[in-house]
């Protein structure tokens, strides 16, 4: 088995498909297949279903698949340490952030990242916090910055000032108007709220348990992909929402939302590394901008 092989298969997995990963790699499609087959046959187990023009992963194929990725996280780890040999004149650097991080925290500490080290490739993944834990466990991201806290054994977690999440409705909206709002009250406002598994909504459903609601008698009428969308939803009188101030800033500039007087905390920004993988210097590099 080589690292060829290993490179080939992950790049047909992921794409499902042998041309477009030929396509990506700049081989030709024959040889994309021959090395399939080739690991195919020296283990004798097939990984890839064939049904007529398209392929699926086996079980087989799904169970290697993260053993390959970590193979090749590991073979990279080992040539960037000796690359570093001559410091921080070359190399790369691969984040993986959250939307309200990478969206509008993010960029002003990448920038000046670039501008110390110029020969420094930067790489920006964008999802949301599971998404960028399980990027950063599986040697995908050399660091992953998150909104909510991550509990998972491989991985370091550094908190550092972040910001708060802020309640906002449309202007005219009931809630706009009230001193103060208790939980209660909230249980007939449709909410549009980011999807399961993102740092901003498991935040403002932590806080809302906290100040004695229950999260699962919300009603939410939209689950949407991206903290834009919310707002944009939000604006046109979709519903109400709890969002990053980061978010919200442009609409309450606008004069399109208005903050409704709901207590939120503050929130930390989590810092991820694997604690095993090797840290490069760019990686500490980077991890020195972050307070």
């Amino acid at each position: 088995m080589t690292l060829e092989q290993l490179r080939i298969f992950v790049a047909v997995a992921e794409r499902q498909h042998m041309t477009r990963a030929a396509e990506a790699l700049g081989l030709v499609q024959s040889a994309v297949s021959a090395a399939i087959a080739a690991l195919e046959a020296r283990h004798a187990t097939v990984l890839f279903h064939r049904v007529g023009r398209r392929i699926a992963l086996t079980d087989a194929g799904r169970t290697f698949l993260p053993e390959a990725k970590a193979v090749l996280a590991r073979a990279a780890a080992a040539e960037l340490a000796l690359a570093e040999t001559s410091g921080l004149a070359r190399g790369s650097l691969t984040v993986a952030a959250s939307q309200t991080i990478a969206g509008y925290w993010l960029p002003e500490r990448l920038v000046a990242f670039r501008r110390a080290h110029p020969r420094i490739a930067v790489r920006l993944i964008v999802g949301n916090t599971a998404q960028v834990a399980r990027a950063v466990a599986e040697g995908e991201a050399d660091l992953g910055l998150v909104e909510g806290a991550v509990d998972l054994p491989a991985l370091a977690d550094r908190a550092f000032p972040g910001d708060r999440l802020i309640l906002v409705v449309p202007p005219g909206h009931p809630l706009a108007g009230r001193a103060t709002i208790a939980p209660a009250a909230l249980r007939d406002a449709d909410f549009v709220l980011r999807e399961p598994g993102s740092g901003t909504r498991s935040e403002f459903e932590d806080a809302f348990r906290v100040a004695g609601g229950d999260p699962g008698r919300l009603r939410v009428v939209l689950e949407l992909p991206s903290n834009e969308a919310v707002r944009a939803a939000v604006e046109a009188g979709g519903g109400v929402t709890v969002i990053s101030a980061l978010v919200a800033a442009p609409g309450l500039r606008a004069g399109r939302l208005v903050q409704a007087p709901f207590a939120l905390p503050v929130r930390s920004f989590h810092l991820l590394r694997h604690c095993e993988r090797y840290q490069s210097l760019a990686a500490r590099a980077f991890s020195a901008l972050i307070p």
